[in-house]
């Protein structure tokens, strides 16, 4: 039986969570295509840091972001973004520029939406990002974790596949933590065209399982666990599908007997019917039990992207609150939900409309 998970006290640390990965510029051409489009609307994003941006917007808690950027204008745009978001910069490190980008630059991140029987596309750039080239020992975790104080540490498979050195950041901040008492969350985020050029599927296998042993709460979507961790999941064959309740809980017996090192694990289950229209919800295992959301049948998208870090932030404020684990399911179901009614990356949605949602509340006009 795993045990329960024992938060810091909120009054000894200046941090709710601190999240590690990389903050991109995405490039959205809204309702035309990447190839074909001639103007772009620009947000920032980014796996882990869309976590810490959700729970400082949506759920008012104090959050820091431990990434890299290259010192030139379109650094220094995402930084400004970020600013809006509410998360601190404190640990954002700067790198010079050398001017063109042989030695450094900022990742780029384009993604059309999709709409109908055409799905979401993404086309990242992004090797050579300043975060991609941190390296053990450039980061004071004892400072973050020890003296400031964070309850929490989130970060995932994206910024582990980043370059051969973002495992062994990652690996470092966890252990710190631990050494703290900093409960760590990890998505396994696989991402294909990520990890195609170093490895494929195998890498990521070795290099999530070897983070594993670290993570008090995993996180994954309906492919993760088997393309990210290596596990076969009952009834279902090699291509990418999706992960039904049945499916999840026969998968997590042999997930927990592995590592019982997680105190949670928790997934969206996503089946989407077309590009904007999905059947969503979400279930969790937690103390031995699973807790499932109330599904969302037939769910208007705008926007997919983001929907699973909103999904992770919503869960993550239900524990980092003590609401219980059903709670904190629904919680992150329903703010996932939202976010992907809004365009961006991040969520747009308030505290009172995720728990408006969370009570089944229809969408009738608020006035």
């Amino acid at each position: 039986m795993p045990k329960p998970l024992k938060l810091r006290p909120k009054e000894q640390c200046r941090w709710d969570l601190v999240s590690l990965g990389e903050v991109m510029l995405r490039l959205d051409p809204g309702e035309e295509r990447i190839a074909t489009t001639r103007s772009f609307r620009a947000w920032e994003g980014g796996g882990e840091y869309n976590v810490a941006r959700g729970l400082r917007r949506c759920f008012g808690l104090r959050t820091a972001i431990v990434t890299a950027l290259a010192d030139n204008p379109v650094g220094r745009l995402v930084e400004d973004m970020m600013l809006q978001g509410g998360v601190d910069l404190s640990h954002l490190r700067w790198v010079a520029h050398d001017g063109v980008g042989r030695t450094v630059r900022n990742g780029l991140n384009f993604t059309e939406r999709g709409f109908g029987v055409r799905g979401a596309v993404g086309c990242s750039d992004r090797g050579h990002t300043a975060v991609a080239q941190m390296k053990p020992g450039e980061i004071d975790w004892d400072e973050i974790f020890g003296r400031q104080g964070a309850r929490w540490l989130h970060t995932g498979g994206i910024f582990a596949a980043l370059s051969e050195t973002t495992p062994l950041v990652a690996r470092e901040a966890m252990e710190a933590a631990h050494r703290h008492g900093t409960i760590v969350s990890y998505d396994l985020n696989y991402r294909d065209s990520l990890w195609k050029s170093i490895g494929g599927k195998q890498r990521a296998c070795d290099v999530n399982r070897e983070l594993a042993q670290f993570v008090d709460v995993m996180l994954g979507n309906e492919e993760d666990f088997s393309a990210a961790l290596g596990f076969a999941i009952p009834g279902m064959g090699e291509e990418p599908a999706e992960l039904d309740t049945a499916q999840f809980r026969a998968m997590i017996a042999s997930v927990v007997q592995e590592y019982p090192n997680f105190k949670v694990i928790g997934t969206t289950l996503r089946h989407a019917k077309t590009a904007t229209r999905n059947d969503w919800g979400a279930i969790c295992w937690a103390d031995g039990a699973f807790y499932e959301a109330r599904p969302m049948p037939d769910l208007e998208i705008f926007d997919r992207v983001g929907g699973g870090d909103s999904f992770a932030s919503g869960l993550i404020y239900g524990l980092l609150e003590a609401r219980g684990p059903q709670w904190a399911v629904d919680c992150g179901c329903a703010h996932g939900a939202l976010a992907m009614t809004t365009p961006g990356d991040t969520t747009m949605a308030t505290l009172a409309e995720v728990e408006r949602l969370m009570r089944g509340a229809g969408a009738r006009v608020q006035r």
